[in-house]
């Protein structure tokens, strides 16, 4: 939030199934999914102001640059590198 420069990284956030863009810049890709990384929902150029109102079985919401989830689609398993 409050960024204006481009998103370059991506953000997980475990046990969070809803999301709002309140007081972001630029748009975003929302990828959500099962305890097991299944894709269950995805927004794609998500704006901001907008609401995602809890989904049932959402365990991880990941946040990503605009268009960057092209090649994903509904029920397929999101595979992430995490750097800790």
């Amino acid at each position: 939030m409050f960024k204006i420069e481009p998103i370059t990284t991506g953000l997980c956030f475990p046990r969070c199934n809803s999301l709002h863009t309140f007081f972001m810049y630029q748009n975003i890709d929302v990828v959500m999914t099962d305890k097991n990384n299944r894709i269950l929902y995805l927004y794609q150029d998500f704006k901001p102001w907008q609401i995602i109102w809890p989904k049932k079985g959402v365990y991880y919401t990941y946040e990503f640059a605009a268009n960057s989830m092209d090649y994903y689609g509904v029920g397929d398993i999101f595979r992430v590198k995490r750097d800790n």
